[in-house]
């Protein structure tokens, strides 16, 4: 009897396809070729050229006056209490100068024109009309002390009449610091109002048929 000999199966081998070369597509058994668009980076990387950055100039140098200006308390009144704020305030200085200096009409008219300004400052952007009216009547009320008027209520009303007869230079120039810085103020907020106030589109033109 013939022995039959089992001979093992050998592992069969895959046919290596091709490696298709870069840029191409396989579809099938055919091969398309790619052609690349001028003018696409490839996958490398791309370094972005950074614009300089730009060089800050250095601010302008502030005065110390403005520095010191800053510095002050910046509140915001009403009509009213800017009114009683100047009374206040020129009354007190009105009894120191009385106490201190013996009733200086100078040194009271030269009190009075800081006591305006900051007044004019201080009040409320919807109440300026009310700072110029404001002071005359404050330094009305700072003469009191110093008038010296004697006799009664008669005798003091005309001594405060003559008191502001004869320092009316400092009460016009006062209320005019105050009629100043209201005004400038008024005309800033107008300024920045309009700044504010978005401008409307131009109409766009059709064009001609």
């Amino acid at each position: 009897m013939e022995q039959q000999r089992t001979s093992q199966p050998q592992g069969r081998r895959r046919p290596q396809t091709p490696l298709t070369p870069p840029g191409a597509l396989v579809e099938g058994a055919a091969v398309y070729r790619v052609a690349a668009r001028p003018g696409r980076p490839g996958r490398g990387r791309v370094e972005r050229a950074t614009a300089p950055a730009s060089v800050r100039r250095p601010a302008p140098p502030v005065a110390p006056v403005v520095l010191a200006l800053r510095r002050l308390p910046n509140p915001r009144l009403t009509g009213l209490g800017a009114g009683l704020f100047a009374s206040a305030t020129m009354l007190v200085v009105g009894f120191l100068d009385w106490l201190i200096l013996d009733g200086s009409p100078l040194a009271y008219g030269l009190l009075f024109l800081p006591v305006s300004a900051l007044t004019a400052l201080w009040v409320r952007t919807a109440d300026l009309v009310t700072a110029p009216i404001s002071v005359p009547i404050a330094f009305a009320v700072g003469v009191l002390p110093i008038s010296g008027g004697t006799g009664g209520f008669g005798g003091q009303a005309m001594a405060v009449v003559t008191a502001l007869a004869v320092q009316a230079g400092w009460l016009y120039g006062g209320t005019l610091v105050a009629g100043l810085i209201t005004s400038v103020r008024k005309v800033r907020d107008m300024g920045r109002r309009q700044r504010a106030t978005p401008r409307p589109a131009a109409p766009q033109r059709r064009p001609a048929p």
